[in-house]
């Protein structure tokens, strides 16, 4: 087949992509390179800021969408996914549905559906808006008013406009796929994150460290919607308690590639807070042989049939303290360390290689075009 990608985040278009090509798949990645982390696409289209670079954007859109024509399946990163006026973004998707066969939605961040069900009190028990029916400090933070644009009128007709022009979404994550799930499930599915597990050379833990070396990723336009603020409080105050016992790696806004060799030094990610499943920052982490304090929570082991190995450290965000005793219990039981380190290559490896992941897409478009030419048959 032949795939467009329309939009990056944390790589995943392109992981994707390079996987359907080892397994003979013309594909095509159109994107901003993940904003910092600079990533790899065939079609550029970074924005620069200012006026000027706004009209630079607009008319390298412009020039694109030639090549933006003739694809058996194109994937959008998002229902905005151009940083365009949703006006503009809709006219472009009707030239994608006019031009190409099929179109999907990979569900693979914030969006109108994804902030209505976490604003609705009842889908998630904790997000990265409320902590049970409390504001999480997200909310309470400077950094929320875009978020909640999402929630605007204009932004619920532009979703309205855009789902049902869907042949089919592909969520990444299991709170995408339930956001999904009340308004299309007849055409969703859960595929997970890719990982290209055969370029990542895994350390293991080889023993219980003298030693803990944790590591964290910043991200100056995130911190408060990961909660990575209250990781980073409660390691250094573990740390600060047990000097001879553990250490802190930080690493601010840097290129994927510069903080994927960062991790390797490390032996404890600390990651998402106020999130029910591991994401690419994790997985990158347990495929390398780290292990991951994040997200784990029991409907994500349901969602993806995993009854026995169970190797991420699940972190509550319900309080501060609590954060605090989860990372000092991996220093106090560092002996469990080297077990959870093989457990947790064995995890990405089995559940999201790219390889793995990219079957899942296959098997999934194979559905809806079958279906699809069945009903144009039955229609006839």
């Amino acid at each position: 087949m032949r795939i467009l990608f329309v939009g990056d985040a944390s790589n995943f278009h392109n992981t994707l992509s390079h996987a359907l090509r080892e397994m003979g798949h013309e594909t095509v990645v159109a994107s901003a390179g993940s904003k910092w982390m600079n990533t790899e696409r065939d079609i550029n289209l970074l924005r620069h800021p200012g006026t000027l670079g706004a009209f630079r954007y607009v008319a390298d859109v412009m020039r694109a969408l030639p090549r933006f024509r003739g694809f058996d399946v194109v994937h959008i990163v998002n229902p905005i996914f151009l940083q365009l006026k949703p006006g503009k973004v809709r006219m472009v998707f009707d030239y994608l549905k006019r031009n190409n066969r099929h179109i999907f939605l990979s569900a693979l961040g914030t969006d109108y559906e994804y902030v209505q069900r976490c604003y609705d009190g009842h889908t998630f028990r904790y997000s990265d808006y409320f902590i049970g029916d409390q504001p999480s400090p997200y909310i309470l933070s400077p950094e929320s008013g875009k978020e909640k644009a999402w929630l605007e009128p204009f932004m619920k007709r532009h979703s309205d406009h855009i789902i049902p022009g869907l042949d089919g979404i592909v969520a990444c994550l299991y709170e995408y796929y339930v956001a999904y799930l009340p308004i299309a499930p007849d055409k969703l599915t859960y595929a997970g994150i890719p990982i290209d597990t055969a370029t990542l050379k895994p350390h293991f833990i080889e023993s219980a460290p003298d030693k803990v070396r944790f590591f964290i990723g910043i991200q100056r336009d995130r911190n408060y919607i990961k909660g990575t603020e209250r990781l980073l409080a409660a390691a250094k105050r573990v740390c600060d308690r047990h000097p001879n016992l553990c250490e802190l790696r930080v690493a601010e806004s840097v290129p994927y590639k510069q903080y994927v060799a960062m991790m390797q030094s490390s032996h404890v990610l600390l990651d998402q807070l106020y999130s029910y499943t591991p994401a690419t920052n994790a997985l990158l982490a347990m495929a390398q042989g780290m292990v991951a304090v994040s997200g784990a929570e029991p409907e994500y082991y349901d969602l993806i049939g995993e009854r026995e190995n169970h190797p991420i450290i699940n972190v509550l965000p319900y309080d501060d303290d609590a954060i605090y005793r989860t990372i000092e219990e991996v220093v106090l039981h560092r002996d469990r360390l080297p077990e959870l380190s093989r457990r947790s290559r064995d995890f990405v490896v089995k559940h999201n290689d790219s390889r793995v992941v990219a079957q899942r897409h296959i098997d999934f478009w194979e559905q809806i075009i079958d279906k699809k030419r069945h009903s144009t048959t039955h229609k006839l």
